[in-house]
């Protein structure tokens, strides 16, 4: 049983224990939609000042959405499109302080304000994408970045 956790270490510290509850969700179970569904509810829980938490799952050279946590969102979004479909382009995370900056940002909740995508691989070949948007500017750091980078990793080993 999963227990709701007061998060009152340092933001590292705290991203350390996440990684932890991760494995412990998902080390048990074979399917991935349960454990996409697990890690968006988890991150969800643990995050603050976000909006949408989830995956868009890569099927037919497009992004199609899967399990998350949040405002109902846009079903497929199509390579190299807005935040999600130019991780997947470029290969590579992609942290954007002010997605109204970001040229071809598709706007599936009026709220979003900053966001942060990382590409998902498993056993290399796109997987999907994690995405987690924020009604904060300039919300994600650094240090959001690799240990949210280490939760898609991680998460790929057991999909």
């Amino acid at each position: 049983m999963f227990h709701v956790v007061k998060y009152s270490g340092t933001k590292e510290e705290n991203y350390k224990l996440v990684l932890k509850q991760l494995k412990a969700l998902i080390e048990d179970e074979k399917d991935e939609i349960a454990n996409l569904s697990n890690a968006s509810a988890l991150l969800n829980q643990f995050l603050d000042e976000v909006n949408w938490v989830g995956f868009y799952l890569w099927k037919n050279e497009e992004l199609v959405l899967g399990p998350f946590q949040g405002l109902p969102a846009c079903v497929r979004i199509p390579f190299g499109r807005g935040v999600c479909g130019t991780a997947v382009k470029e290969e590579k995370t992609m942290r954007v302080a002010d997605v109204h900056q970001f040229p071809g940002h598709i706007a599936c909740d009026a709220a979003s304000q900053s966001e942060i995508v990382i590409p998902i691989y498993r056993k290399g070949t796109l997987f999907g994408v994690l995405d987690i948007d924020s009604p904060i500017k300039n919300r994600f750091d650094k240090t959001d970045e690799k240990y949210l980078e280490q939760f898609a990793s991680i998460l790929s080993e057991y999909l």
